[in-house]
């Protein structure tokens, strides 16, 4: 049997994903409490996720966002990482509250936060590990947070991930500056 890496590239990408996912998943968590949400977007999904970068890129005019829109469509797959809001109850005052009980519910505690932090570094040397080309885009992050993927996650970011001959989601040029 003769396989050619053109051909096998995408169901391979999706199989890094899932070694992706769970290094992300047995990243340490604060106080042991796991809040984290991890999924992979794929096929169309991916121009959902695009289309949704760029309403928002339009929306708050934020040009790198128009430019991430495009970018995100060079992804074999999308990793996102989240996590429910949860204050730990350390009364830590590192989300700028005294005290959890004083912290407002759109504010995210800064421990479900830095968690995501973890997490995302963990998947991102995985995928260097597998020499699968990435990037951590918070833009498409808060557009999958927009869609609901996460069922009620905050902090979502986004890893896309690529194997091509160059890395497309570095070196980018804005459509408007080609």
């Amino acid at each position: 049997m003769i396989l050619n890496e053109r051909e096998t590239r995408h169901n391979h990408l999706i199989d890094v994903a899932r070694q992706i996912m769970t290094a992300a998943r047995t990243a340490p968590k604060g106080k042991g409490l796991d809040l984290i949400e991890i999924i992979v977007a794929e096929g169309d999904d991916l121009k959902v996720l695009s289309d949704k970068i760029y309403a928002l890129g339009e929306e708050t005019g934020l040009k790198f966002m128009l430019r991430d829109a495009e970018n995100i469509l060079s992804a074999e797959a999308v990793i996102l990482i989240g996590t429910h809001s949860r204050t730990q109850g350390l009364n830590c005052a590192h989300c700028g509250f005294a005290t959890c009980d004083e912290k407002p519910e759109s504010v995210p505690c800064t421990i479900n936060s830095v968690d995501v932090g973890i997490a995302i570094g963990s998947a991102c040397a995985t995928a260097a590990d597998l020499r699968v080309d990435s990037r951590v885009m918070f833009s498409a992050g808060l557009a999958a947070q927009k869609l609901d993927w996460l069922n009620d996650c905050r902090t979502v970011m986004a890893i896309p991930l690529s194997a091509t001959s160059k890395n497309p989601f570095f070196d980018r040029i804005p459509k408007e500056n080609k």
